[in-house]
């Protein structure tokens, strides 16, 4: 366990974390069946001694992200991450490839989007980078499938945010023209 002491002090970690610091994965499989380690869900581990840090905020919707493979958090659930919105994810909303397939499980809104590198990044989670779209993509999205009440409530508190968390309107407008949604009316409306 001496090896991975920088990884212990998060509250999860991934296998190829692990294997950046020389761990090869069948040292995790050992630490798992001797029960220092708790794999959480395919290539994501936890120390078992921080299981009540499993309680964490986030640490359900990290799992769901990466138990689909190619997925991206969005719609409400990166909604709630930015503080744009007052509603409580009951599901965690993962978009993927329109493409791909993959089986819907318990608790994981599967939204299925054409141009999915459109708007994607990558922030960090409870010590986890998880792929995310970004504030302008998800409010556009918002726009496109979700109800106008959470959207334009989004844009309003996008809108009000500090000066360093502040949108990007030149590029929601470029999202919005690349998706087909025209979101003018509401910035008019939210601006003013």
């Amino acid at each position: 366990m001496k090896a991975i002491q920088a990884l212990l002090k998060k509250s999860l970690f991934t296998s190829k974390e692990a294997r950046i610091l020389g761990i090869h994965p069948a040292n995790l499989s050992y630490y798992v069946k001797i029960g220092q380690l708790r794999r959480v869900s395919r290539g994501v581990y936890q120390v078992t001694a921080n299981e009540e840090a499993s309680s964490l905020r986030w640490g359900d919707l990290i799992e769901a992200t990466y138990s689909i493979h190619g997925g991206v958090i969005c719609l409400i659930s990166a909604l709630a991450i930015y503080d744009l919105t007052e509603e409580i994810p009951r599901q965690h909303w993962i978009a993927i490839s329109h493409g791909t397939s993959t089986k819907a499980k318990y608790q994981i809104k599967i939204i299925r989007l054409r141009n999915i590198k459109l708007g994607k990044t990558e922030i960090e989670l409870d010590g986890i980078i998880v792929p995310i779209f970004d504030r302008e993509r998800t409010i556009v999205d918002a726009f496109r499938l979700l109800s106008r009440e959470t959207a334009i409530k989004a844009l309003k508190m996008a809108l009000g945010l500090p000066r360093d968390k502040k949108l990007d309107l030149i590029k929601l407008q470029a999202y919005a023209k690349k998706l087909r949604v025209n979101i003018d009316p509401y910035l008019i409306t939210a601006t003013t």
